[in-house]
């Protein structure tokens, strides 16, 4: 049966780095999967049937962390002993809170005047920001191994990937 003291990465055999190949980690997910199903394990007796419940639960908690960008990145973090996201650590920089509150008021009187090529043009800059970000999660996490120096990074790219949702959300709402 499957390790569940592993940490996420070693679950499915990947290195710990922020980098990875979306196709490796698809691939181990439904490697494991298939072998820890509950399916499979219909036939055994109550232990083995919890255990088999309980590692494709694990298999399906690690698989959702490590394919978000966001949510690998904040695990890589936490593996480090760095928390990007604690209740009581919410700042950030003030140059980034503003352009993303300007872009929110852009993007709410847009919606409500049913812009959309507006709306498309924030998306694009939204995500052009968060890959700039994400670039430099690579850096500083595969390459300088600095967590607590990556945190600002973070905290800021899951700020973004909220924004593009909602942004998203906005648009179908206005293409609607």
């Amino acid at each position: 049966m499957l390790d569940l003291s592993l940490d996420h990465f070693a679950l499915f055999g990947l290195p710990r780095r922020y980098s990875l190949d979306a196709g490796v980690l698809a691939q181990a997910f439904r490697t494991l999967q298939r072998d820890v199903h509950p399916d499979r394990h219909a036939a055994g007796d109550d232990t083995a049937r919890r255990l088999a419940l309980q590692a494709s639960a694990r298999v399906n908690e690690a698989y959702g962390t490590l394919v978000s960008p966001v949510g690998r990145a904040r695990y890589l973090l936490e593996l480090a002993g760095v928390h990007p996201l604690a209740e009581t650590d919410t700042a950030l920089a003030f140059d980034f809170l503003e352009r993303q509150l300007e872009r929110r008021e852009v993007a709410a009187d847009a919606a409500a005047r049913g812009d959309t090529e507006t709306l498309d043009r924030l998306v694009a800059e939204a995500r052009a920001e968060a890959a700039a970000l994400e670039a430099a999660l690579v850096e500083a996490l595969d390459v300088r191994g600095d967590a607590a120096g990556a945190k600002p990074r973070v905290r800021e790219f899951a700020f973004l990937d909220k924004l593009v949702r909602d942004l998203d959300a906005m648009l179908d709402e206005a293409a609607a």
